[in-house]
């Protein structure tokens, strides 16, 4: 076997694709029966066709394909970008939350608005009261939850009640020249939260 040149020893030609002298070699191992002298000839054989394939690529003797030249031509492009989702809030705070129709927003809107209109002209706990009432039916009537609807009514006429209150004592001299009281603006403040709640939540 000494005596042949790489190529007869694998019985390939210079013509043989990579393809051809790998199938080659692993055929001609596989016959070796484990015969390390063989196996090693046959190594030596293969390695020293691949040292002349790469000298004859790098003359320019041998015409690369071009799907080992270009195998980015072979990707497919990248998709277009699409934004990860957005996570999801928790099961209990969607439980929570509403996606108001326009109507669902404008109605009690509407109704906080004249309430609050009604709290400059009036001790505001009329008005107060006529919004906790707004806020009870439109939360009631979305899940028909009583017990819920006055839950959330109650926190938001606190919130309310305690925003309002603290931003008043805060922004008394600028009231005063508009001749709101306190109270008056803790009221208006709470229709607006109370509006959010009874829009906004469930």
């Amino acid at each position: 076997m000494s005596d042949k040149n790489p190529y007869e020893m694998l019985g390939v030609n210079e013509n043989s694709s990579f393809d051809e002298i790998q199938e080659a070699r692993n055929r001609l191992i596989n016959e070796c029966n484990g015969d390390r002298k063989q196996i090693e000839a046959v190594e030596a054989a293969y390695d020293a066709i691949l040292m002349d394939r790469l000298r004859l690529r790098q003359e320019g003797k041998i015409k690369v394909p071009d799907r080992i030249r270009f195998p980015e031509r072979l990707v497919d492009p990248p998709p277009e970008y699409t934004p990860p989702p957005s996570q999801q809030a928790p099961d209990w705070l969607q439980r929570f939350i509403d996606t108001p129709s326009r109507a669902d927003i404008l109605l009690p809107g509407g109704l906080f608005l004249g309430a609050g209109v009604f709290s400059l002209f009036t001790n505001p706990a009329l008005p107060l009261a006529v919004g906790v009432a707004v806020s009870l039916y439109f939360l009631n009537r979305k899940e028909n939850k009583f017990g819920r609807a006055l839950l959330l009514t109650l926190a938001g006429l606190i919130l309310g009640v305690v925003i309002g209150s603290q931003l008043g004592n805060l922004l008394m001299a600028q009231l005063l020249p508009l001749s709101l009281s306190v109270e008056t603006f803790a009221a208006l403040i709470t229709f607006v939260i109370l509006w959010l709640v009874s829009s906004f939540l469930r």
